[in-house]
């Protein structure tokens, strides 16, 4: 009998750095046991040095790190922990693999890390990209993605498409904007497009961040159109509902499966899928997407299957048997494959990890295509280790486990590339639903085959160099992840 894994927490995310964070996850809290075998014992730690908790960093590491066969045999031990968690992380610095640990992160407070991954974070609710403005790359501007409902940017009036050059009346630079961007309050100088040309205002807004809770289920409508029913929907994180006491209800998935109720009664019959700014979250709320999307599915049918490293395998074929670490769909009553027979999926760069596996697992049913710009490439999970005693205050999100489709696919370390490449403008984007916008109007196109904007997307003259983005800073940055508890190692 197939078992769905519930045993770690995972995730699935995607970019990790000093500044940008990332990750993809299943429900738990990860605390390895000291004998391979017993998974249950609890951690105690009675100091909290850097030798102490690094050798509980060590220890959690050899057991359930991807590649731990690549750990070295007397890793420095005196370094800070941060330092030491990436002195560990396979070919981390080598840019010439593709598969290489990019994804890997830990956090000095795990209370913190839990509360990111359940989309809570102190933010003022507006998700930008950064730009440079000019070809010497000295001066950086921002452009807003989106903006939270109920959120500090909401209730300045921010918006979709705004532009600012300033923060706290200093110009963004290459040196400073981060430690701007982290200020507490933000006035932003505003600046307009007009005809291509960018021009400074004497407009400003100021915004408070504010500890916030997200809802990932930013936007859903439909269209008719050419005899053709669509239904589009905006989905920004893989979150299964709001956390209290380290556990989630399902608001967020209760609201997609109503939102694919109305779908399915108001006849849907092709869906857009707008995940170009998702990246990644829990494996839970991926499958539960996948089980309303797919077509001919039920819960015999694998969604896909985690590869994991030799010791937890063979521990873990020996306390599970076959199959523990395979997921299969869900039974839905909202599901609505029966009326689709493709779908639409809207990605850019920020498109990775659980995102990645909704297209990866999706496609031995139905036509997935891709419109938009490669995705990021996550093809890994990974999960939440804390220690149980609460002694050691630090909580990592480990790469723990590949992931692979029904057909045993797994090879897509370097992105999808998107059967229809469409970019946005660095300004001058339209809202989120707007027919014209141009990743949904291209959508529309593939669709009824009635071009309702100009042309497709943008030329390369109308993007500038990406800098960063915020979205790299949520904790679903490209991974994705499994929520369940598991033991610490001592």
């Amino acid at each position: 009998m197939t078992r769905n894994f519930l045993l770690l927490p995972a995730l699935l995310l995607a970019f990790s750095s000093a500044l940008l964070l990332t990750s993809c996850k299943k429900d738990t809290d990860v605390n390895p046991a000291t004998n391979t075998a017993g998974l249950l014992a609890n951690t105690t730690t009675t100091t909290t040095n850097n030798g102490s908790v690094n050798n509980w960093i060590l220890a959690n590491m050899r057991y359930y790190y991807l590649w731990n066969d690549k750990i070295l045999p007397s890793p420095d031990t005196t370094l800070a922990p941060d330092k030491f968690f990436n002195s560990l992380l396979y070919d981390w610095n080598n840019t010439a693999n593709v598969n290489r640990d990019r994804f890997s992160w830990i956090r000095e407070s795990a209370d913190e890390l839990k509360a990111s991954l359940g989309g809570q974070s102190k933010t003022t609710g507006m998700e930008y990209k950064l730009y440079y403005k000019d070809q010497a790359k000295t001066s950086i501007v921002g452009s807003v993605l989106y903006v939270l409902p109920g959120s500090p940017a909401a209730a300045a009036g921010i918006k979709r498409g705004d532009v600012f050059t300033k923060v706290n009346g200093q110009s963004l630079m290459i040196d400073t904007y981060s430690s701007l961007l982290a200020s507490d309050p933000l006035t932003l100088s505003m600046a307009s497009v007009v005809n291509g040309t960018l021009t400074e205002t004497n407009q400003t807004k100021q915004v408070s961040p504010v500890v916030f809770q997200e809802d990932p289920v930013l936007l859903d409508t439909t269209y008719t159109i050419g005899g053709k029913t669509i239904g589009y929907i905006v989905y920004n994180q893989f979150i299964p509902g709001i956390f209290k006491n380290g556990t989630a209800d399902k608001t967020y998935d209760n609201k997609l499966d109503n939102v694919f109720s109305t779908f399915k009664q108001k006849g849907v019959n092709e869906l857009v899928l707008d995940l170009r700014y998702n990246p990644g979250g829990y494996v839970s709320s991926s499958t539960n997407l996948a089980s309303l999307i797919g077509r001919n599915i039920d819960a015999s049918k694998v969604f896909y299957a985690q590869q994991w490293n030799s010791t937890v395998t063979a521990d873990y074929n020996k306390k599970y048997g076959s199959g523990w670490n395979t997921q299969n769909f869900t039974n839905k009553a909202a599901n609505m494959g029966a009326n689709l027979s493709r779908l639409f999926v809207l990605t850019t760069d920020r498109t990775a990890s659980a995102s990645e596996l909704i297209v990866n697992g999706l496609r031995p049913f139905m036509t997935v295509t891709t419109i938009g710009t490669k995705t990021t490439g996550k093809n890994v999970g990974s999960i939440t280790i804390s220690d149980n005693s609460g002694k050691i205050k630090w909580g990592m999100q480990p790469l723990t486990f590949k992931s692979a489709n029904a057909q045993g696919f797994s090879d897509y370390a370097t992105g999808f590339t998107p059967a229809v490449e469409v970019k946005e403008p660095s300004f001058g984007m339209k809202a989120l639903g707007d027919i014209n916008e141009a990743l949904l109007g291209e959508a529309i196109n593939q669709i009824t085959g009635t071009r309702l904007s100009a042309r497709r997307g943008v030329s390369a003259a109308e993007t500038l160099p990406v800098v960063a983005s915020s979205i790299d800073q949520k904790a679903g940055g490209g991974n994705m992840f499994l929520e369940r508890k598991v033991e610490s190692v001592k």
